[in-house]
């Protein structure tokens, strides 16, 4: 079962065509990767395995793959009839180009002391949504359903290590970054080889019954 097939979650992937009706490809791999690559990107500064110095790269990606790649991607879903991952790739999509402007313009109007708080309140935000999109992902797959739940945990965790100012809660939540983000590659590989090869290459262990 693929990604693009999670609106219609009772229909068998073999029956399936390579292109939806309406002649759209599927976004769904567009979408991960720009969520992966972004997160990867981020979470290795988290995590301290790249200098805190470089960090003005990540939004650079933030901005034009992770936000407004992703937020196209969202789009696309949506006009092929897939809600569930249009929802999902328009959110993060808007996640990341939401924290680019605030890095970029609102952060410097925070008193310094309460940065940190704006931050985690931030993440906290996304967090509750990334729980209550885990709640519809029953009928997807056991690979989106773990990402989704890592997802969550990660950003509660980064919320409370900005919220408290605790680098070695942050360095945790980039090394669980580093996790999700390799599940979210996992799912674009998936997706882009079922695609090319026109049947399930990865597995990624649907849950809708037939």
């Amino acid at each position: 079962m693929t990604t693009a097939d999670l609106a219609q979650p009772t229909a068998h992937p073999a029956t399936q065509p390579a292109a939806p009706a309406s002649g759209w490809g599927n976004s769904a791999p567009l979408g991960l990767a720009a969520f992966a690559v972004t997160t990867f990107m981020l979470s290795m500064i988290n995590a301290k395995l790249m200098p805190a110095a470089i960090t003005p790269v990540v939004f650079g990606v933030a901005l034009m793959y992770g936000g407004i790649a992703q937020l196209i991607a969202g789009v696309i879903q949506f006009r092929t009839g897939n809600t569930f991952t249009g929802v999902l790739f328009s959110t993060f999509g808007a996640f990341w180009l939401s924290l680019f402007a605030i890095v970029q313009f609102f952060l410097e109007d925070i008193p310094a002391a309460h940065a940190g708080h704006a931050l985690g309140l931030f993440l906290y935000a996304f967090g509750i949504f990334t729980v209550w999109i885990w709640l519809a992902s029953f009928r997807t797959n056991v690979v989106v359903v773990v990402a989704l739940a890592g997802l969550a945990a990660t950003l509660f965790v980064l919320g409370a290590g900005n919220y408290s100012g605790s680098g070695l809660t942050m360095e945790i939540g980039g090394y669980m970054g580093l996790a999700v983000a390799a599940l979210a590659a996992y799912l674009s590989c998936a997706e882009l080889c079922e695609a090319s090869y026109k049947r399930p290459v990865l597995p990624l262990f649907p849950l809708a019954k037939h």
